[in-house]
């Protein structure tokens, strides 16, 4: 298999994730549609949608049922609208120059799903030849009885799933896929399907929900998720750890992936819904940690409803409208994103600066990025208490947030205020 590199288009980009039943009061495309200039304008590259398919009533969880119980890979939730209406979602988020991924569901679908009936075969059975929902390594229900798990022993199985898969970017045209628990998908069928899917669409974007960093070695996807590190950046905003865990995971984890990127963000779907928003989760500190994610190495998402913000969970499975009103923290995301889009050193991969860590302090992260002349250096207080910080190396340039001139010579102290930040501009 050929090196799978990043498309040129992604090299400064962003993720946003579409929830498109709680977006707007009415859930559907249409009314997200008016959405997608305030998008642009936000500085959003890449639309992350949830997924769109028609949703399994059999086994269905609460009244609307999960959006990852997939009926049909070929055709659109009824209730979101029509296939048509999502390809005018797609050519007008195009028009803007932003672009569009699939969450796509491999591990299995609904009980609804035409291949229960004609394809039985497609799908895993216990000892009583009776389709079975996913199960973990030793062979317990992972709860998830919703849904009916595929076996990819099956050839004619991968066949028809990447064959769905070619159908949304030739017939919609669309720019990748967030794969759905990509992780337990056997490694193999990763391997196989990327160069298909390349060959139907050469500069397609690959999202593993997965940390298994052979999905970025064996070129399979362009990205997989910073779970790790997300779940240690909760722990040091509830005073749990301290910097040194961050600096740890850079060590012991960053590494084993050769190449490729990882996503980093402080909510999503799964975290906003079962473990809480950014604000119930890191409390004051919920804008240091976006500053963080979003510059450190790798690339970032922002969660639907976080530029409200949004401090409430969303109910999964019934409808619970996000309730858009003032977008106070657009202009915070705005400035990060522009900061991204306009700073060689923060781009994604290859393509950005690498990380160099400053300043020793187990509350303070602090850290420059470089690239072709241009240098960009953030220290974030981690921590609930003021902090007088030593620093370690000369700094000079403007604070982007405040536009001040800041000089700091190596040796010189400053505070920074609980939870404060700085990122400073060398010119």
């Amino acid at each position: 298999m050929s090196s799978l590199s990043l498309p040129e288009w992604a090299k400064n980009a962003n993720i946003y994730e579409v929830n498109i039943r709680q977006y707007t009061p009415e859930g559907t495309f249409n009314a997200f549609r008016k959405h997608i200039p305030r998008l642009h304008k936000m500085g959003v590259d890449i639309l992350w949608f949830m997924p769109i398919f028609p949703i399994s009533e059999t086994k269905k969880k609460g009244s609307l049922g999960s959006y990852y119980a997939v009926s049909d890979f070929r055709t659109t939730n009824p209730q979101f609208g029509t296939p048509e209406d999502f390809k005018t979602i797609v050519d007008e988020v195009h028009s803007f120059g932003m672009k569009v991924i699939l969450d796509w569901v491999p591990n299995h679908t609904g009980w609804d799903h035409v291949w229960i009936k004609n394809h039985p075969d497609f799908y895993k059975k216990d000892l009583e030849e009776n389709i079975v929902d996913p199960r973990d390594g030793n062979g317990n229900s992972m709860g998830w009885s919703d849904v009916a798990a595929l076996n990819y022993e099956n050839r004619e199985m991968r066949k028809n799933e990447i064959g769905d898969m070619k159908f949304w970017l030739e017939k919609f045209n669309i720019d990748g896929f967030r794969q759905d628990m990509a992780l337990l998908v056997p490694l193999d069928f990763w391997v196989e399907t990327t160069p298909k899917l390349l060959q139907a669409k050469p500069d397609i974007f690959l999202l593993a929900e997965s940390e298994i960093h052979e999905h970025l070695n064996d070129d399979c996807f362009h990205a997989i998720y910073g779970w790790t590190l997300h779940h240690i950046l909760n722990d040091i905003a509830k005073g749990h750890k301290g910097v040194s865990a961050i600096d740890e995971w850079y060590i012991n984890e960053r590494p084993k992936a050769m190449k490729g990127l990882y996503m980093h963000f402080t909510s999503n779907h799964d975290e906003n819904s079962w473990s809480g928003s950014e604000i119930e989760r890191m409390g004051e500190a919920h804008k240091a940690f976006a500053i963080l994610v979003n510059t450190i190495d790798g690339i970032p998402l922002t969660y639907c409803g976080q530029e409200e913000p949004m401090a409430k969970r969303l109910d999964f499975f019934e409808k619970d409208d996000i309730g858009f009103r003032n977008y106070a923290y657009s202009n915070f995301y705005k400035s990060i994103n522009k900061l991204k889009h306009d700073n060689a050193a923060l781009w994604n991969g290859e393509y950005g600066g690498k990380m160099l860590r400053i300043i020793k302090n187990d509350n303070i992260f602090a850290f420059s990025r470089e690239k072709d002349q241009n240098k960009i250096t953030v220290i974030i207080n981690l921590s609930k208490q003021m902090q007088t910080v030593t620093s370690d190396t000369h700094l000079q340039g403007v604070e982007v947030f405040t536009k001040k001139k800041i000089l700091i010579n190596e040796g010189d102290n400053f505070l920074l205020k609980p939870w404060e930040y700085l990122i400073i501009k060398t010119q």
